[in-house]
């Protein structure tokens, strides 16, 4: 999928949808209807990509005790070809590059057709993590195996915000062939600008376009769901935080603050130009917030097709 010519027929932002495989104890019949369940929410949704997330413990990088205790799932490279076989869009397939071999790694991207599959390739959670391959390592595998697999990279406003340096990352992985970005679930707008204003002028002053900037959403319709996004690393604002803690219906407060968050990022990237998107996620499996999910990118969508019709 070649995500920058998708950008070029959609300046009004990229869509994507992204889901977790199910638990690797999953009984093949009971995958198979999760994978149909999914492919009926989502089918009313015109995304441009399915994401398939690579779950990771991530308990050495936060000692904290873990909200929702992490339960091994099903590898999404397996769960795509096995139970997603009707899914005809593109996909990403999200690797966790310290839990695959190189050779793996090798033989898993050479096999991929680079205009259905694109690749996230993620890095260690933290430094002390036992890693078979590193993300260096994993992304030069990717350039000498896959050369026309597109390649994405994380980028997370949170640690612009607090080392003032994640643009000279994304630098640097674009430069080792990253051809676009998913963000950390956002809630901290600010952050997010600032990551990818700065990103956007380094770019520029290097003399270089920058590639697509997908932004993650997730609503959020409980404490307890609140209190993972927050384990997992992501800032809410106090205000935000009181807002949600305080309302009689978190998970209708929580869309309205993901469509405002949406709109404003849109706005800012549209002004300077920024290639950008949106992928909705769920961090919770309740079927509320699941479902609201999928209304949060259907809101997106109408706010895509609006500004698409809209009158000059």
């Amino acid at each position: 999928m070649e995500l920058t010519e998708q950008v070029r027929r959609r300046p009004d932002g990229l869509l994507m949808f992204a889901i977790t495989p199910p638990r690797r104890t999953t009984t093949p019949a009971d995958a198979q209807r999760i994978a149909d369940r999914t492919l009926e929410r989502l089918a009313g949704l015109d995304l441009d990509a399915l994401v398939l997330y690579d779950i990771d413990d991530e308990t050495d990088r936060n000692p904290d005790e873990r909200p929702f205790p992490y339960l091994p799932t099903l590898d999404p490279a397996e769960f795509r070809s096995r139970y997603l076989t009707r899914w005809q869009r593109p996909v990403v397939v999200y690797r966790s590059a310290g839990k695959y071999s190189p050779a793996e790694l090798a033989d898993w991207v050479t096999a991929q057709d680079p205009h259905q599959v694109s690749t996230v390739l993620v890095g260690a959670s933290s430094g002390d993590s036992a890693v078979r391959t590193t993300l260096g390592e994993a992304q030069r595998l990717c350039r000498e195996h896959a050369p026309d697999l597109p390649l994405g990279g994380v980028a997370i406003p949170e640690r612009h915000e607090s080392r003032g340096d994640e643009h000279l990352r994304m630098r640097r992985k674009q430069a080792a062939g990253v051809g676009f970005f998913v963000t950390q679930v956002v809630y901290d707008v600010g952050a997010a600008k600032s990551m990818v204003s700065d990103y956007h002028y380094a770019c520029r002053d290097d003399g270089q376009q920058a590639v697509p900037v997908v932004f993650t959403l997730s609503v959020c319709g409980s404490p307890k769901t609140l209190e993972f996004l927050e384990w997992l690393g992501v800032h809410v604002p106090g205000w935000m935080r009181n807002d949600l803690h305080h309302t009689d219906d978190p998970l209708a407060t929580s869309f309205d603050q993901c469509t405002a968050i949406a709109e404003d990022l849109a706005q800012f990237c549209t002004r300077h130009q920024i290639p950008y998107g949106f992928n909705v996620e769920s961090v919770s499996i309740r079927r509320a917030e699941i479902e609201a999910s999928v209304r949060l990118a259907a809101h997106l969508q109408a706010r895509s097709h609006a500004g698409r019709h809209a009158v000059p």
